[in-house]
């Protein structure tokens, strides 16, 4: 193979994120049947891929993963939650610090912001627990009246969130954002419809004040 056929078969596979997961499943499945002396497939389905539009997909999505542990029981609150990324923000902030090895917390987009996510700590790590407490099994459905102010920032209401971080990974499929921030990417992709834009639209589109 010549060097341009080369460079342009990796330019290609630097951008097919199927490609990188079947590498990165492959070596973690031989890996884990080595380990349990066994054959067969180790992984359960295909991953899913969803494009983050806006900064209410992106804080459920976070929120999402870090509370996987308290949704499968297996832990009873954020900082018990171990190989979560809530849990190493909270180990870091007690001495008041973030992760070196995680996109630190940033606060709201503004001119010249760092590099970093789109929140204040302190609000991200409050809307964590506060959203733990209510996926505990005694207190499912449970709102609290003290509803942490990023959800009135983002404009997603109690209910809502609280559904999202359930069913994030189930409702939605490519594009996750608000119902106005999908409509922009399928027009310049020149689509004219995209699965979940319904539950975007009730979901992740700001609630009026």
């Amino acid at each position: 193979m010549g060097v341009q056929n080369c460079s342009t078969l990796w330019r290609e596979r630097l951008t097919d994120i199927s490609w990188f997961m079947r590498c990165l499943n492959e070596s973690i499945a031989r890996q884990a049947n080595a380990e349990d002396n066994c054959t067969g497939r180790f992984w359960e389905g295909r991953f899913k891929s969803q494009a983050l539009l806006d900064e209410r997909a992106l804080a459920a999505c976070l929120a999402y993963v870090d509370l996987n542990p308290i949704r499968a029981g297996i832990a009873k609150t954020p900082e018990e939650s171990d190989y979560t990324s809530i849990q190493q923000r909270i180990h870091t902030a007690i001495s008041g610090q973030q992760p070196k090895s995680l996109l630190p917390l940033v606060g709201g987009e503004r001119q010249d912001m760092p590099k970093g996510l789109p929140f204040q700590l302190d609000h991200y790590l409050e809307l964590v627990d506060w959203s733990g407490r209510q996926l505990h099994p005694k207190k499912r459905g449970a709102i609290s009246e003290n509803i942490p102010p990023i959800l009135n920032r983002l404009g997603i209401s109690p209910k809502h969130w609280l559904y999202l971080n359930r069913n994030f990974e189930s409702r939605f499929k490519r594009l996750v954002g608000s119902a106005e921030a999908v409509r922009q990417v399928c027009a310049q992709q020149n689509k004219r419809w995209v699965h979940g834009l319904r539950d975007c639209q009730r979901f992740l589109s700001p609630t009026p004040c």
